[in-house]
């Protein structure tokens, strides 16, 4: 399984639609968005091409690929425009390793001990992109697609086979991490 990563789109319909380019170019099976979907919240400008209505529709067209974390801007009101629903938390087991999805506000807080050793922890909440090894997991942010902070590309993340890749808005690679 291929999974695109995602995370705090904060409603720019235009980089989910790049972003979306990337997906198919990839041969994606999965799309993982790790929360802030639709709205820039009070501490965000609004990103390039900020279109909530488009960008629910687009949403909803990719239901079934979809697996999606509430992020700290989203509302219970957004779950009444999504064909999807809005976790928490989420976990996957891919192959032999867990995956663990969380949007990353409240991380310091969440007991990992009950998951295995080498499990990998998505996350995002930041719009940095991030990559490290802590007590046995490993942590991945892939920074945000629309609006990146501190001087970061617009980018989004592919977890294949034990591979990370970090790439930009248009299919670069940045970094590539072996688990």
């Amino acid at each position: 399984m291929k999974y695109f990563i995602l995370s705090d789109i904060h409603g720019s319909a235009y980089y989910f639609k790049k972003a979306m380019i990337q997906f198919e170019a990839f041969h994606c099976d999965k799309l993982l968005l790790l929360g802030d979907l639709l709205y820039h919240g009070p501490r965000n400008d609004l990103p390039h091409g900020f279109d909530v209505k488009t960008l629910v529709n687009l949403f909803n067209e990719r239901k079934e690929q979809i697996l999606a974390i509430q992020g700290n801007c989203d509302a219970e009101v957004d779950q009444m425009v999504l064909s999807f629903p809005l976790n928490k938390e989420l976990i996957i087991k891919e192959n032999k390793r867990t995956l663990y999805l969380t949007h990353g506000h409240h991380l310091k807080e969440i007991d990992f001990s009950n998951l295995s050793k080498n499990s990998l922890i998505l996350y995002g909440h930041t719009h940095i992109p991030t990559f490290y090894m802590k007590e046995d997991l490993y942590y991945f942010n892939p920074g945000s697609i629309s609006l990146p902070k501190e001087n970061n590309k617009h980018t989004f993340g592919i977890y294949e086979e034990n591979h990370l890749y970090l790439y930009d808005e248009d299919g670069n690679l940045l970094h590539q991490y072996t688990l």
